[in-house]
């Protein structure tokens, strides 16, 4: 491979991973944090994308209005799509909570990824709401003016990297605060918290919305990036449980962890790829599952080994900057 295929290699892994460090950090706030156990992030990536994808578009018209059907297409701006993601995530993460978020942990973990599965199956079903299985295509890209097609990438990965930023900073204003410390208690001891006057239920609310609006921005930036999606994307597997992987491994309760995960098993699961090149033929179809399987298996190792991820939960969380 020439050095300019490599570098495009390099620059389109460090765009997924960085997608994928959104939605780590979002759950960081839901389970490092708080406490939630949310196994439903594949139900707020598919909302993200799926609304961004019909603010940024606009309506099917003509012959092509017979082949897809969406229920609105806005034709606004990325960054409207980017904000129009969060805030429909954000009342939709507000709805289910109202159900929900007085469950046990366990039953809180049942009850979001049938939701989730429940979200997928109407987008796969609900022909005119987006198009049914076959998905929205030709989504468009911001700043795609400024760089030929081949080079644009590069584009994409400064949004991306100002987006990661962006959302850490505004995550760590916000946990390094009192808002924050009282979520570290309800995670503690929900027990203790209420009797010193805490609202756990309110708290709750708050954090799972503030979580899914940053997943809904991942979804968003997912989308725009392959400028195509459909309800098989948003799968258990690929939605929520390598985003657990990458939390788990980087450190639970660590924003810099949560993006360190992202990139790490990003790297891993990206490289498996190569490892699978040099099975035999009969086991070229059974690549996929056996990928899935070295990702367990090192979960299983990080649990065993390093239950605190490669960074850990930081201790002193009370100034921004020492």
């Amino acid at each position: 491979m020439e050095l300019g295929g490599i570098i495009a290699y390099l620059v389109s892994l460090a765009i997924m991973a960085g997608i994928y460090a959104v939605f780590a950090l979002g759950l960081n706030i839901q389970w490092g944090y708080t406490g939630l156990f949310n196994i439903g992030i594949a139900g707020f990536f598919c909302i993200g994308a799926y609304t961004s994808a019909m603010i940024t578009t606009p309506m099917p018209t003509g012959v092509y209005a017979q082949y897809v059907h969406q229920i609105f297409g806005l034709n606004l701006p990325f960054v409207f799509g980017l904000l129009g993601a969060a805030l429909v995530c954000g009342i939709v993460a507000m709805l289910i909570g109202i159900p929900t978020l007085r469950l046990g942990e366990d039953y809180l973990a049942i009850a979001t990824l049938g939701i989730a599965e429940t979200f997928r199956l109407i987008f796969n079903n609900e022909t005119w709401l987006a198009n049914g299985p076959r998905g929205l295509m030709g989504l468009p890209q911001p700043l795609h003016h400024l760089a030929e097609p081949r080079h644009y990438n590069y584009i994409y990965l400064i949004i991306i990297v100002l987006t990661v930023v962006i959302i850490y900073l505004l995550i760590e204003r916000a946990i390094r605060s009192p808002w924050g410390r009282v979520l570290r208690a309800i995670r503690e001891d929900e027990v203790s918290a209420s009797m010193s006057g805490k609202d756990i239920f309110n708290f709750k609310m708050q954090s799972l919305i503030f979580g899914a609006m940053v997943m809904g921005i991942g979804g968003a930036l997912y989308a725009h990036y392959t400028k195509a999606i459909s309800p098989s994307v948003f799968t258990p597997l690929y939605g929520t449980f390598i985003i657990w992987v990458m939390l788990m491994a980087g450190g639970s309760g660590n924003n810099k962890g949560a993006i360190l995960g992202a990139y790490v098993i990003w790297t891993i699961w990206i490289g498996t790829t190569f490892l699978t090149d040099f099975l035999p033929y009969t086991l070229k179809a059974r690549a996929p599952y056996i990928r899935f399987l070295i990702i367990g298996v090192l979960l299983e190792f990080i649990l065993l080994y390093r239950p605190q991820g490669l960074l850990g939960e930081e201790k002193k969380v009370s100034k921004l900057i020492e």
